[in-house]
């Protein structure tokens, strides 16, 4: 007998596109998981599963209309979802697919209640940085970028050849340039699909693309 495709899914674990919720009781909270979501790769919700994968089951109806109040009055601009109900084990698991945006950033309350952009690392939601937020505001302007390979520029990209990674502030200091000009550098670099911004929860940091 097949397995149900829910049951595989579960199998994966919590991942980069893949999170449970026990239960939804703060639509908030709900709202950075798809704001997360829809900044990065898009992903799918699977309410009435715990942590460890254990099928709880949906509680109550109440819980789809806290992911709907999450999406209508805590995400700006709205993020878009699609919601499927299974039944499995007896017990019924809500399905919440959302797909990467092209309308980033999408920003939902912080823990403060302050209109944050978070993205998807791993199994984690966590907040995007500045310059990020400015790659995606630069992307929706599709405006094509160009690059004058100056002692800054090709720094860079020798010094992320011979080294895995630099932080903004070392770039700055090394490229002995200011913020303005280091920004513009990652950005169009991003943009370009040559650097990479890496988050993480304590640190982050730039890197070549790919590797």
């Amino acid at each position: 007998m097949q397995k149900h495709p829910i049951i595989k899914l579960i199998e994966e674990g919590e991942h980069l596109r893949l999170d449970f919720k026990f239960a939804v009781n703060d639509s908030k909270k709900i709202a950075r998981s798809l704001s997360a979501f829809a900044n990065t790769k898009g992903g799918t919700l699977l309410i009435g599963v715990k942590d460890n994968g254990k099928i709880a089951g949906v509680r109550s109806e109440e819980e789809y209309y806290m992911i709907e109040a999450a999406s209508e009055l805590y995400t700006q601009p709205k993020v878009k979802f699609e919601t499927v109900k299974h039944q499995i084990e007896g017990k019924q698991v809500l399905e919440v697919i959302i797909k990467k945006s092209k309308n980033r950033p999408h920003t939902a309350p912080d823990e403060k209640g302050n209109m944050k952009a978070f993205v998807r690392v791993k199994d984690q939601n966590l907040l995007a940085n500045g310059l990020l937020l400015k790659v995606w505001n630069q992307e929706k302007e599709e405006v094509g970028v160009k690059i004058h390979y100056n002692e800054a520029e090709n720094f860079i990209l020798k010094y992320l050849s011979d080294n895995e990674q630099i932080t903004f502030s070392k770039f700055r200091k090394l490229a002995n340039i200011d913020k303005d000009y280091a920004e513009k550098i990652l950005i169009d670099f991003i943009l370009l699909d040559i650097i990479e911004i890496v988050i993480s929860e304590c640190l982050i940091y730039y890197k070549l693309k790919g590797i």
